[in-house]
């Protein structure tokens, strides 16, 4: 039996991320590869047809290649912690059905997905936790959450197209509270510049009916803006279409690197990683 979708609704939205991570893995398939998203549009009763037909424009082949990127990116400084702290808590912020902390099990960390309660509830539904995993209801910007993660043998922190949509203060707010809780840890996530976040924001700041895009999240410098953050934060960032791979597979014509560079360059598209004091 299949478990059906409708269209306008909260499940919609995480569906389409899902469909897209299916797409990278058909078009990409020697740079990444997600089976889970694969599997479970198979169980999904839902009409893609629009989906499929924007699929083959240029532009969503290399909106892919993007989140293709972005979660390699993630995933690689995610294990790279792990071997230092194999018994690590490994946190997915605003995780919708994304699987990159089980992707990313060493078979000894422990592994939260966070996201609202709607959200957790149909992931309940389609990816039920596993061993040593909890997915956890709630508001990020609420910190009673961080009382339910065990970072008794370190934390690692990551989100994933998240952070675009929270006012700059409120990412702040959210970091501050975490380096305080979690000494030691670390938190990684994707970002851009202001004119980048314009464009990834324009559909849903017009639906919410938002005007002010200039008080949402965007950094071109992380190392320099974030510095007032905290003294005890060491931040460093990286290109994330080209930072960690020169995309110089078969799959990703001239065309896309030359549009990666852009992103890096011209729009500022990084991965960020913040140390939250202590020995990382």
């Amino acid at each position: 039996m299949k478990y059906k979708i409708e269209k306008n609704t909260v499940q919609e939205t995480l569906i389409l991320p899902l469909y897209s991570r299916k797409l990278c893995t058909e078009l990409y398939p020697n740079l990444y590869r997600d089976e889970t998203a694969v599997r479970l549009l198979d169980q999904i009763d839902y009409d893609f047809s629009e989906a499929e037909k924007s699929s083959r424009s240029l532009m969503q082949r290399f909106g892919a290649l993007e989140v293709v990127m972005r979660q390699n990116d993630l995933t690689y400084e995610v294990r790279e912690y792990l071997k230092t702290h194999p018994c690590a808590a490994v946190v997915n912020l605003g995780c919708g059905l994304d699987n990159t902390g089980r992707a990313c099990d060493n078979g000894s960390c422990k592994i939260y997905n966070l996201d609202f309660p709607d959200v957790i509830a149909l992931r309940q539904q389609l990816l039920p936790a596993g061993e040593r995993e909890q997915n956890i209801p709630c508001d990020l910007k609420d910190p009673a959450w961080f009382g339910r993660i065990d970072a008794s043998g370190g934390a690692v922190f990551f989100a994933s197209g998240v952070f675009y949509y929270f006012p700059t203060q409120q990412v702040r707010e959210l970091v501050r509270g975490m380096a305080d809780a979690f000494p030691g840890g670390v938190l990684v996530f994707d970002a851009a510049n202001r004119t980048a976040v314009k464009m990834i924001a324009k559909t849903w700041l017009k639906t919410a009916k938002i005007k002010d895009v200039g008080a949402y999240f965007a950094v071109s410098d992380a190392e320099h803006e974030l510095a007032p953050w905290g003294k005890d934060m060491q931040i460093s960032s990286r290109g994330y279409m080209l930072g960690y791979n020169d995309l110089k597979d078969p799959s990703v014509s001239c065309f896309f690197r030359f549009l990666a560079r852009i992103g890096d360059n011209g729009m500022k598209m990084q991965i960020v990683k913040i140390g939250f004091g202590g020995r990382q």
